[in-house]
């Protein structure tokens, strides 16, 4: 888990000038680990022990139902803008009725209950209710049926799983997708709307009559080894995987937190946020934050884009979260909005302990800009923490607890995960082993086992090294994806992940992604993905202006072009210098498999699709491309 300009001058008088950092006071563990080294292989573990574990995740919501009946669970706006508050107590009533409900259809791991919906309340209480009936549940992610025009990841979705019942937030918007990839059989809850011709009940009948005996039984039926929910990889390099999330790996994940950052057991957690709950960091970390400190969770109906911030922006002028936890791009777009808003600054620092970052790397400049706004708000710097994450640890494996703060830095192995660095292709891969690792992929035993060594440690594909290897307690660095590397014609190694990342992270705000190009070729060159929106504010054309005359504009090339040199300023060879740039107009695409729902880009599935492209530049046959100064 692991990128601005200011405009405006303020100062709060509170502001406190000191000559060293000062960070905010909050409790934050900082775990001893124990390496050891056999035949070449790093072993690393916490010596401080997993804490003993709930039986199921939803026992912490029957205890904070009795403990703190009403207290706000989780809150979403209504149509007239006020908040809709679920309590733990109401939370609970709602959870047993769904679940005496969906014991009726006859569901099971063979036949799941899937869910088309965005995050909304309806869409935790049937989450709940079926967890609590024991019923795996797989949260789909909205993108497949919305913005996908031949909806094949959903298809592949809806064959592997064949849900017994499917719930649908808003049948209208999800109805072309229903028509073209559920069998005329397969039932459907619906919260607004109906799809004519199939069975299909109202979500409201499923709470008309309250939980009884018999879904009470089917909850102290589950265990640890119960399967709670189903949640599919990104699909960055082949079709989603369907990875089974037990009781063990949500409660496992829980425990590593609060013993990670022990603050949230110390005062109730209050997260704002919008993260989807069909990836493992909103559903099942985020979220899982909350319920399991029994804190409150408001529904952040925003997204970090340039359209989509302002929601954002007003539930924070309204709701004082005690952590905030998103990706860069909304660390990017809150900091300029703090920069500038003195009433957000107040509500926003008032009670906030720590900030979270994943999903991919925070630059340095929006890092130091967080810093100096909150210097100068509240006169002390408030802790960045990131780690190292995957769908299939539920997700987490390390933490940045470490004594050090930088880009790429993944920090030391949580309580319960044990580490080892196995060395493949001149690297070392991070595999892990817990309580909280998945058992394997549903359907799926030849990917399971392609994805387990000899001793049972999940092969995660990343690379990771040590900080300093004279000393382990440092902690460690993301190195890279393994699989994404490759050779020149010249047969020099290319590293792909730390080029990718700098070049990222250097490229902010314009910069969305980029390619690296291509495997046996004599030179390395890039496609980039540009934020176009940024780009065209950059241009200082109309909005009339296509994306290609934007990217074509004299501005947006002399900035593309100075970021092409600062890229190269260190390079060391071949291996490292980007020869050459182009600047693409047509957006990645979700049906071919170059962008995953999340917004990470298949580096492979680009290079496919794109190839002629690729060798119109490499040619130098293709008037958008960029290319780099004399060597230094």
């Amino acid at each position: 888990m692991e990128n601005k300009h200011v405009s405006s001058e303020f100062r709060s008088p509170s502001c406190v000038q000191a000559s060293a950092p000062r960070y905010r006071q909050v409790s934050i563990g900082h775990p001893r680990i124990e390496v050891t080294e056999q035949q070449g292989v790093l072993h690393m573990r916490s010596l401080e022990p997993l804490a003993e574990l709930p039986m199921r995740l939803l026992d912490r919501l029957v205890h904070w139902a009795q403990v703190r009946p009403d207290q706000t669970f989780i809150a979403a706006r209504q149509a007239d803008g006020d908040w809709r508050r679920v309590s733990y107590a109401q939370m609970l009533d709602s959870v047993r009725a769904i679940a005496q409900r969906l014991l009726s259809y006859g569901l099971s791991a063979d036949k799941p209950l899937a869910l088309f919906s965005g995050n909304d309340i309806e869409h935790l209480q049937v989450a709940l209710g079926a967890m609590y009936a024991g019923i795996p549940y797989c949260p789909v992610s909205p993108a497949y049926s919305l913005l996908s025009q031949d909806f094949a990841k959903l298809r592949h979705v809806c064959g592997l799983l064949q849900p017994g019942l499917v719930f649908v937030s808003d049948a209208a918007a999800y109805q072309r997708a229903i028509d073209a990839v559920l069998p005329a059989d397969t039932p459907l809850i619906t919260v607004s709307g109906q799809v004519p011709g199939r069975r299909q009940e109202r979500f409201a009948r499923l709470l008309e009559q309250p939980g009884g005996a018999e879904a009470d039984a089917a909850f102290a039926a589950t265990g640890p080894d119960t399967i709670a929910k189903f949640l599919f990889t990104s699909g960055s390099t082949k079709l989603p995987k369907a990875v089974i999330t037990t009781q063990r790996m949500l409660c496992a994940n829980q425990q590593m937190l609060l013993q990670t950052f022990p603050v949230f057991g110390q005062e109730p957690p209050v997260l704002v946020d919008w993260l989807p709950w069909n990836h493992t960091f909103g559903g099942s970390h985020n979220l899982g934050i909350v319920l399991y400190n029994g804190g409150s969770f408001y529904l952040d109906d925003g997204k970090p884009t340039a359209q989509g911030f302002a929601q954002t922006l007003r539930n924070l002028k309204e709701v004082s979260p005690t952590a905030y936890l998103t990706v860069p791009k909304g660390w990017e777009e809150l900091v300029s909005a703090l920069e500038q808003d003195a009433q957000l600054r107040e509500c926003f620092f008032k009670r906030i302990s720590l900030f979270f970052f994943a999903a991919a790397g925070l630059s340095q400049s929006v890092w130091d800009r967080l810093d100096r706004v909150a210097e100068q708000h509240c006169g002390e710097r408030i802790r960045m923490m990131a780690g190292l994450g995957m769908t299939e640890a539920s997700p987490s494996c390390t933490f940045t607890t470490g004594p050090l703060s930088m880009a790429g830095y993944v920090g030391l192995p949580a309580p319960g995960c044990e580490v080892r660095l196995v060395p493949r292709e001149g690297k070392l891969e991070g595999r892990f082993r817990g309580p909280h690792i998945m058992p394997g992929y549903w359907r799926s035993p030849q990917q399971t086992a392609e994805v387990f060594d000899e001793q049972g440690y999940y092969c995660s594909g990343d690379a990771l090294k040590l900080v300093d290897v004279h000393d382990p307690q440092l902690g460690l660095m993301f190195d890279g994806r393994i699989a994404e590397d490759f050779k020149l014609s010249s047969g020099v190694f290319v590293s792909v992940g730390p080029l990718r990342s700098r070049a990222v992270l250097e490229g902010s705000p314009y910069v969305q992604d980029l390619v690296v190009t291509a495997p046996d070729r004599e030179c390395l060159g890039a496609l980039v993905f540009p934020r176009v929106y940024e780009c065209r504010r950059l241009s200082g054309l109309t909005q009339d202006a296509s994306d290609a005359e934007v990217l074509a504009s004299a501005p947006v090339r002399a900035w593309f072009a100075n970021w092409l040199q600062r890229l190269n300023r260190e390079a060391s060879g071949n291996a490292s210098r980007v020869e050459w740039i182009a600047l693409l107009d047509e957006p990645a695409s979700i049906d071919r498999g170059e962008i995953t729902d999340k917004g990470s880009i298949n580096q492979r599935a680009v290079l496919q699709w794109r190839a002629d492209k690729v060798e119109a530049l490499y040619r130098d046959e293709d008037a958008s491309i960029l290319r780099a100064g004399p060597r230094a």
